[in-house]
């Protein structure tokens, strides 16, 4: 009975045996691991746990970048009924302490000799913690157990205690602690046992046609719940290999190499795609605009009329897949060539951006859920996708509507609680529905759409309800503008903090013969500050006044990896705790109104 993840990764392993399961780059190049020796590595890993006095229900943290070892240690760690702990690889050490600290973690396993050599001073504050493993190169420290260590245990340990603790396992028994990013706060950890994994992979089975055939890019965070059921166990259970990226900036190149049929990942990316295909058509020959823009328009008005359940006839399709050929495949070459489909998780997607990829052939399927969901709560699909919404509820999970709009979910993925915190527990739930803490509503088909996070909304002072995150994705969409942060909450108006596109600000600056020394220069250039003002005025236009940004601060770089989840949201609280000074500068009163400015952000603040 596969009924609890480390089972049903090793019945696939029985069943696939010499097939491709994992790749990994190596030496420049892809190296398959098969399904025989993932099974051999998990049962390994377990081995070594077990040498080292593993016991059931306690607690083994991992800290590392998405790679095989990672599928060894948490599949080796549920074979033994342990619970595998995630802890974001990037990560600073006040985090990992917390995540290791709440958790009582008795075992971790790092990749970075340097992380585990900060670590070393601090584990007398760690008393439940007993053995760090170090996961590549050489330490000096007795206190860390070297992997080659490691393996020695794991080969003199008892393989049959293996199959014992394999035997024991159920469904209802913890899997993971899964510590949430979140936008504000500490983390809390969130339980999830193997049961409320596996029926959200059973619910995602029904949804999307993946099998032994498919094969997907892992660049996403293994410690965020998306990527972790989605991109991994999901993909296991489908007999899908898994490629590794090397890093999240060697994703563009990762995907000509390794040539993935879907895609998981959260909208940044898309957006980032999208302003580079729409950038380099712009700047390019007159000619070569015309004809891209008259085949993306060709082929949207096909999608279009699909989605609206019109057909389009054969002449429109004949004449939009030749459009595709000839205009979008240098975009599908980029992303390999083979590329199916993407999903997109994490944080809401731009219609504009969809759109487009569907244009090319390249559909988008967007979910919705939670960490706290295992995650998915609803999702679109093929033949069931309508753009703007997250889709339809999966099945087997009940959503409603509360009287405040805000979105309650029953279901067999639900989690069980958060560690160590009964009052928020209780906190989270009514009436035996789990409050999502996100605002949305029901089309007439069932499909939903979300508006925005409940605690995120702004009341200006006013009393006027606004969205930020909707304003946020349409700024973003402009090429101009690669990110942004809306505030005015119990404020007389709205105001922002945002990010340019420094590439496309620059090429903007040497084409109109601005002068500039650096990034500071620019965003405090009249003409740039006049420019973005243009820009975000068009896309303003027609939103009633209390919903339009009145003044903005544009920021001479990103938010930093410390002001942004692992799926790239910003942390409103951090931010605005960071920039207090700047947002509240914008509400002054100005000699002659309103006014735009920049701000040059110092590079050890983004440290």
């Amino acid at each position: 009975m596969n009924n609890t993840l480390p089972r049903m990764v090793l019945h696939q392993a029985r069943r696939l045996k010499s097939r491709t399961a994992l790749r990994r780059k190596e030496e420049g190049a892809y190296r398959d691991i098969s399904w025989e020796k993932l099974e051999e590595n998990v049962r390994l890993f377990a081995r070594g746990l077990l040498a080292l006095g593993l016991q059931r229900g306690e607690r083994v943290a991992i800290m590392a970048p998405n790679c095989p070892e990672w599928a060894y240690i948490d599949l080796g760690a549920l074979a033994c009924g342990a619970v595998s702990v995630p802890v974001y690889h990037t990560e600073g050490l006040p985090t990992l302490l917390h995540i290791v600290t709440d958790s009582a973690s008795r075992f971790l396993f790092v990749h970075s000799p340097l992380m585990a050599g900060e670590l070393v001073p601090h584990l007398n504050e760690l008393p439940e913690l007993e053995w760090v493993i170090l996961l590549e190169g050489e330490t000096e420290s007795p206190e860390i157990l070297s992997r080659d260590d490691f393996r020695k245990r794991a080969e003199s340990g008892e393989a049959g205690k293996v199959d014992s603790a394999l035997a024991q396992g159920a469904a209802s028994d913890i899997a993971s602690i899964v510590y949430t990013s979140g936008t504000t706060g500490t983390p809390k950890g969130v339980i999830l046992t193997h049961g409320n994994i596996l029926s959200n992979i059973e619910a995602c089975r029904r949804l999307f046609d993946i099998d032994e055939g498919d094969q997907c890019l892992s660049f996403l965070p293994l410690s965020h719940v998306f990527e972790r059921m989605a991109g991994y166990y999901f993909m296991l259970h489908q007999g899908a290999a898994i490629a590794y990226a090397e890093n999240i900036d060697s994703v563009p190149v990762n995907l000509t190499e390794a040539r993935p049929t879907i895609v998981l990942s959260v909208p940044r990316l898309y957006e980032k795609m999208y302003a580079r295909v729409m950038e380099r058509v712009l700047s390019g020959p007159w000619i070569r605009k015309q004809i891209f823009f008259a085949a993306f328009k060709l082929c949207r008005n096909l999608v279009r009329k699909e989605l609206s359940g019109e057909d389009p006839g054969p002449l429109h399709r004949r004449l939009v897949e030749g459009a595709r050929a000839a205009v979008f495949a240098p975009l599908r070459n980029h992303l390999g060539g083979r590329l199916r489909f993407f999903i997109s998780g994490g944080a809401p997607l731009g219609r504009e951006v969809a759109e487009f990829f569907m244009a090319a052939g390249l559909p988008i399927y967007e979910g919705y859920g939670l960490t706290e969901t295992s995650p998915v709560i609803a999702a679109n699909s093929p033949g069931a996708l309508r753009l703007g919404t997250v889709g339809r509820p999966i099945a087997g999970t009940e959503v409603r509507i509360a009287e405040d709009g805000e979105i309650l979910v029953k279901g067999p993925g639900i989690f069980q609680g958060y560690w160590n915190r009964p009052e928020a527990t209780e906190e989270a739930f009514i009436d035996g529905w789990f409050k999502t803490g996100d605002v949305g509503v029901f089309d007439a088909d069932g499909y939903l759409a979300i508006t925005d996070r409940k605690k995120d909304l702004i009341v200006t002072a006013g009393g006027e309800n606004v969205a930020p995150q909707h304003l946020e994705n349409r700024f973003k969409s402009d090429k101009f503008l690669a990110n942004a942060m809306v505030y005015g909450d119990r404020k007389p108006y709205l105001t922002a903090l945002l990010i340019p596109n420094l590439d496309n600000i620059e090429s903007y600056a040497r084409h109109k013969n601005i002068d500039f020394l650096d990034h500071c220069d620019l965003v405090n250039h009249p003409q740039v500050l006049q420019l973005i003002r243009r820009r975000i005025d068009a896309l303003q236009e027609g939103y009633p006044s209390f919903q339009r940004i009145k003044r903005f601060t544009l920021l001479s770089r990103d938010f930093s990896k410390e002001e942004m989840t692992p799926t790239l949201k910003v942390k409103r609280k951090l931010v605005t705790e960071r920039f207090q000074k700047i947002l509240e500068e914008m509400y002054l009163p100005q000699d002659h109104g309103l006014h735009d400015s920049g701000f040059c952000v110092l590079e050890e603040e983004n440290d």
